[in-house]
């Protein structure tokens, strides 16, 4: 009887370690998991910056253009969006901070 409670109590402590390696794996894959989708976040952002990236370069260039070809009243037009964007956003700025 001796060798068969030490044999259960060998079986217990392997089991226990078992128990413990299994949970650290558990918790490794996780950790793999949440940067995985992490990384898919910021994939995503970067692609979102470069399509933004883009669009602004296209509006610049018709902005350019549209300067170029002397408009004066889209030229005024333009001035006074940008600076009401520009006070609006320093508005917003204060309000937030």
């Amino acid at each position: 009887m001796s060798q068969a409670y030490e044999r259960e109590q060998q079986n217990n402590s392997r089991l226990d370690e078992l128990a413990s390696k299994v949970s650290a794996l558990r918790g490794v894959t996780i950790d793999i998991y949440d940067s995985a989708r992490d990384q898919d976040v910021i994939d995503s952002t970067s692609d979102t910056f470069s399509t933004f990236t883009t669009t602004l370069k296209g509006s610049a260039t018709r902005l350019t253009r549209m300067a170029s070809s002397g408009n004066k009243v889209a030229i005024l037009k333009l001035s006074g969006i940008i600076i009401a964007s520009v006070v609006v956003l320093y508005w917003i700025w204060g309000l937030v901070f």
